[in-house]
């Protein structure tokens, strides 16, 4: 069972599992967390940008990856919050998150988000698509997290394998999306 618009109104009151709100733009992640960043070329031209960037804030990417979304708003915009799910209930992951800061620049565009009480991780992730001077788009996942629950501490390795795995996914949907 998907979780529903009741428990995203009651974990969207919650505050961040993490005191570094919006982290993931500054020069360096901050000291203690794992950190993840990725950056893929996703093609050339306005009609790839523009394409890549609809998947991302609609959150088609999240759903292309094998992810259920349950969102309260159909974009990702400052302060809006999702709980995505992966797996089946009552033995699939549920991971709310809410929006901490958007990106919305005439060559860039993106949002990260972090995570909320019941998220098996603590920190945050960005998604930022860039259409460069030189025509080229890019596409950066940046993020920091340590793990929030017993099962995520337990995971040790293969924890950071799933999270390895998700952030090769969100690569290659976005990919797909924008060249398609």
């Amino acid at each position: 069972m998907r979780p529903d618009q009741n428990q995203l109104r009651r974990v969207s009151r919650l505050a961040l599992t993490y005191p570094e709100q919006g982290a993931t733009a500054w020069p360096q992640c901050p000291p203690g967390y794992r950190t993840v960043q990725r950056t893929q070329s996703l093609g050339r031209g306005a009609a790839v940008y523009d394409r890549a960037c609809a998947g991302l804030l609609s959150w088609q990417m999240h759903r292309h990856t094998g992810l259920a979304v349950t969102a309260d708003a159909p974009a990702a915009t400052a302060g809006s919050c999702v709980i995505l799910t992966f797996g089946w209930r009552p033995i699939g992951i549920s991971a709310p998150c809410r929006v901490v800061y958007d990106v919305n620049e005439a060559r860039t565009r993106g949002f990260a988000y972090g995570t909320l009480p019941g998220h098996p991780e603590s920190g945050e992730e960005a998604f930022i698509v860039t259409h460069e001077s030189d025509d080229t788009v890019s596409f950066t996942v940046r993020a920091f997290s340590r793990p929030a629950t017993f099962l995520a501490r337990a995971g040790g390795p293969l924890t950071h394998r799933v999270q390895a795995l998700m952030t090769n996914r969100y690569l290659k949907s976005l990919s797909a999306i924008a060249n398609h």
